[in-house]
């Protein structure tokens, strides 16, 4: 997947990987930490399950050998989601898939504006509202152009509609990846998710059904999002708290800076 952060890629990827075939493994670029003592513990271990993950607890690579083949043949599932948006990232894992005579599928995973420097703010408070807005504007950029450059299957997809389309997104990428579209994917919370990194929020929707207690999982909630997620009655449900939680002042300095990069993200019910 290509596009920003805080676009929906773990829902997105637990859809996908909630299918007989895939694995979704979150954001592949973490495996290079995996076993790393000297990386925070929430960079190298499953968010799910912590050190002692049934898959990750036993996987090792060397960063050279083809990574995504190494995790088809770890989990068992022909079919490897990877959320890592580096562009250098999903060229390299793109041209290995291909060197082996596999499928490379690249989804463009876009959202509006507003509601991605809105997450941001909630989780980086500290960090300049106008550098968030900017990062925005050149990540969206450096992804089309990524997008526009690949050859071979693609296909863009807005969070919006992936939250109120659901089966119809679901059935268009399983299409473009050659598997049949199956029904549990739509109960996503409800399958067999080990991730690195990721969306806690939504991992931690998946720690209640997985989990006999979903306190011994290893995903945790901050203050600024526990309400929320805690309250949240599972499922898939947009996500539009940027309406309540933008602050005029920033919204202001959004039209200004991203107006023109948003127009094709923004989302009007």
């Amino acid at each position: 997947m290509c596009g920003a952060g805080h676009s929906g890629s773990t829902l997105l990827g637990m859809i996908l990987g909630s299918h007989s075939r895939a694995f979704y493994m979150g954001e592949g670029g973490k495996a290079r930490y995996l076993g790393d003592a000297s990386k925070p513990m929430r960079k190298r271990v499953c968010k799910i399950c912590g050190e002692d993950c049934p898959v990750w607890s036993g996987f090792v690579w060397d960063g050279e050998s083809p990574l995504h083949a190494r995790v088809a043949e770890h989990a068992g599932r022909p079919v490897i989601v990877d959320s890592t948006k580096d562009e250098a990232w999903i060229e390299t894992r793109a041209a290995e898939t291909l060197q082996l005579g596999g499928r490379a599928v690249l989804i463009l995973l876009g959202r509006d504006g507003r509601a991605v420097v809105n997450s941001r703010i909630r989780k980086y408070p500290d960090r300049d509202p106008e550098a968030q807005i900017r990062d925005w504007v050149d990540k969206m950029a450096r992804s089309e152009a990524l997008f526009d450059r690949f050859d071979g299957p693609k296909i863009r997809v807005r969070y919006e509609e992936l939250a109120t389309s659901t089966q119809d997104v679901a059935r268009a990428i399983c299409a473009l990846a050659g598997l049949d579209f199956e029904p549990q994917m739509l109960r996503y919370s409800r399958g067999d998710h080990h991730v690195l990194g990721g969306n806690s929020g939504t991992q931690f929707i998946v720690a209640r059904e997985q989990l006999d207690d979903p306190d011994a999982a290893f995903v945790s909630l901050n203050g600024r999002t526990r309400g929320y997620y805690e309250n949240h009655p599972g499922g898939i449900e947009l996500d539009l708290r940027w309406r309540e939680e933008l602050s005029a002042p920033h919204l202001a300095l959004f039209e200004k800076l991203a107006s023109r990069a948003n127009e094709s993200f923004k989302w009007e019910e």
